[in-house]
């Protein structure tokens, strides 16, 4: 049981952290269930930690909770935080084109409640889905990204994700490629699914490469986005084994079980404040 409410923090390491923070929870009437930290260097290293605890008379947003947390923990120790509860859940978008099995899967799990997230609606540059997401409830907006009406058509999702409120904007195979100031909107809160286990074979179809390198095991990487293509922090990664009996199509079909388990894995890790982005990287807590 994780509790009822969840601390996520980064700071430069020092001794006292872990005191002060549980000592605040004490305080004010919480009970841990859930720790873990780590640091890159015990001496002025960065420090992560993430806190899952139960607290009575702390509902949703519980601002005279952040005010404490601020003004006794997090200025003295100079944190990056943030404080949220399970009852909250991150309003999402899903973008996505035509493959769909990203897009499905993530449907499913939040259908059988196995996605801790508020589904706000489905946006994609073809038609094609528009059966299937309404069959789950969700409202579905067709943009299409014609050559050269990329700014446009950007603005278009940008004004339909403010009328979302959305906090986290998942690309399931959105095989379109966002400019830097769209994602520059979403700063660590888009999460894109490349098929391929990056470093290895980033850009435009990496089965088609893999095939004529002649590798032996295909991957997905599930990462933030940012403004440089497919260098962005690494949140999951995972493999499996193929052989040259496998053509570019087979290595297709095969790999869509990667990237369908690699994505849903990182969303579900993001819902639940279990990433802090460390430069180019990632620390990932519980998983």
């Amino acid at each position: 049981m994780e509790g009822n409410a969840r601390l996520l923090i980064t700071c430069t390491d020092r001794p006292g952290i872990v005191a002060a923070v549980s000592g605040f929870l004490t305080q004010y009437g919480g009970n841990i269930t859930e720790l873990d930290q780590h640091t890159t260097d015990p001496d002025r290293g960065s420090f992560f930690m993430r806190v899952a605890f139960r607290i009575r008379d702390a509902e949703p947003p519980a601002h005279w909770l952040k005010t404490e947390f601020r003004q006794e923990v997090a200025e003295p120790f100079g944190m990056d935080w943030q404080l949220s509860f399970t009852t909250e859940h991150k309003r999402t978008a899903i973008l996505v084109s035509r493959p769909n099995h990203a897009l499905l899967e993530l449907l499913w799990r939040w259908s059988r409640r196995e996605l801790p997230a508020a589904l706000t609606g489905v946006i994609s540059n073809h038609p094609d889905h528009r059966e299937p997401v309404e069959g789950f409830g969700l409202p579905y907006r067709h943009i299409p990204m014609e050559q050269g009406g990329q700014q446009a058509a950007e603005a278009a999702m940008l004004e339909q994700l403010r009328d979302w409120r959305v906090d986290l904007v998942v690309l399931a195979r959105y095989m379109r490629i966002l400019s830097p100031s769209f994602i520059a909107h979403y700063p660590s809160r888009i999460i894109n699914i490349h098929h391929s286990f990056l470093p290895a074979f980033a850009g435009a179809d990496p089965y088609r490469q893999a095939f004529e390198r002649g590798v032996k095991l295909i991957g997905a990487t599930a990462h933030y986005a940012t403004s440089e293509l497919d260098a962005g922090p690494v949140i999951d990664q995972d493999v499996i084994r193929v052989s040259h009996r496998d053509d570019v199509a087979h290595l297709r079909e095969r790999g869509r079980e990667v990237e369908r388990s690699v994505l849903a894995r990182a969303v579900r890790w993001h819902l639940e404040d279990r990433i802090a982005v460390w430069g180019n990287r990632t620390v990932v807590f519980g998983t």
